[in-house]
């Protein structure tokens, strides 16, 4: 039997509460107001399997032996510092938390410096002045080098700490680090999440997440900071496949939404009036709503969530269905769509603007 997503919400059993978002105190869009009661540890605990995630503001089952997060006490830090992961560390620093950051470019840290961060040389340097360490990185091959390479996160890993990578890898990545990481003594969270460059300077993303649970427990207090809501989906890899998964249709969409804006320039309809049309009816989403508009006005070289991004996700996704023998015409032909926009130099753009590899197929 496959098992459930899971939640640390506890029906029957002793609950702590800790942490609430109170409704309309946000001064900001990066700004948390928390109230975080003191924690003990508590005896190692299996949660209840659930089907619905942990939402922030709810009361939690302690289900670990680590001690929870709590800005007096828990030092954070954070590896890669690009659209999402400036706006989750810096979430992070404005709740109160003791923050240690590392980027490849040296001058992404300069604003969190000045905030009160402190700036390590390596991503050894950060392991080795944190409790639980975030990394929020490109690729397969960044995440692997992060964590494997020289002056790596996995080689100085210990006991009580762990390492929650928030990065959309495959599955394969996933173990390999988990394995790593676990081999010194430390614990290892896979957690990718769904939302862009919005939802993370809000904190509202969700956090897909796989592996020791005891730091997922332990680091719920940091992801209410920067989330809505958090799954616990099991073992290390179904986190990965579950973003995968998301982002497959989620570039398809995209992939189909550029399609129709194209049909209807080509047949004569206004693209602002199928915008429009598809806001009022069933096919109406966010998505639509917020990137179709931009599309219409060509405005989509301030990326969100860069198109290189979504281009890789989907070459993950189709290397999973692969792995598992299932076929996906439908995300195998959007793919090809992302990798014309690749070709034409749109690989930072929104990833809406694979709209332009689309129309420059029209007769």
């Amino acid at each position: 039997m496959k098992p459930m997503a899971k939640t640390i919400l506890g029906a029957n059993s002793q609950k702590y509460l800790v942490s609430q978002v109170r409704s309309g105190q946000r001064t900001s869009p990066n700004a948390v107001n928390k109230t975080i009661s003191p924690l003990q540890s508590l005896p190692t605990a299996r949660s209840r399997p659930l089907s619905s995630p942990r939402q922030r503001g709810k009361y939690l089952t302690i289900t670990s032996a680590m001690r929870a997060a709590e800005p007096a006490d828990t030092r954070i830090g954070f590896v890669g510092l690009g659209i999402m992961g400036y706006a989750m560390a810096f979430n992070l620093l404005n709740a109160g938390y003791s923050l240690t950051v590392w980027n490849r470019s040296p001058g992404k840290c300069d604003d969190l410096a000045a905030g009160g961060a402190a700036v390590a040389n390596s991503p050894a340097d950060v392991v080795k002045n944190s409790d639980i360490i975030f990394a929020m990185l490109s690729d397969r091959e960044a995440c692997l080098e992060v964590a494997l390479g020289q002056d790596g996160i996995a080689g100085v890993m210990t006991e009580g700490k762990g390492y929650v990578d928030v990065s959309t890898v495959d599955a394969a990545t996933a173990i390999k680090v988990a394995t790593a990481v676990r081999s010194n003594g430390g614990l290892y969270l896979e957690a990718p999440v769904s939302g862009s460059k919005g939802p993370a300077e809000q904190g509202q993303l969700i956090f897909l997440t796989g592996g020791d649970e005891e730091l997922f427990s332990a680091s719920a207090p940091l992801l209410d900071v920067m989330g809505k809501a958090s799954f616990f989906l099991g073992e290390v890899g179904a986190g990965a496949r579950m973003k995968l998964v998301a982002n497959m249709v989620m570039g398809s969409m995209m992939a189909a939404l550029a399609e129709g804006l194209t049909l209807a320039e080509s047949s004569g309809l206004d693209k602002k009036d199928v915008v429009d049309v598809l806001n009022l009816g069933a096919m109406a989403c966010p998505m639509f709503a917020l990137k179709g508009a931009a599309m219409v006005e060509g405005k989509y070289m301030t990326p969100a969530f860069p198109l290189k991004h979504q281009q890789k996700d989907l070459k993950y996704a189709l290397e999973l269905a692969q792995e598992v023998g299932l076929q996906v015409p439908t995300a195998v032909a959007a793919n090809g769509e992302f990798e014309k926009a690749m070709v034409k130099g749109l690989g930072d753009a929104d990833f809406s603007a694979v709209l332009e590899a689309v129309m420059a197929g029209k007769r």
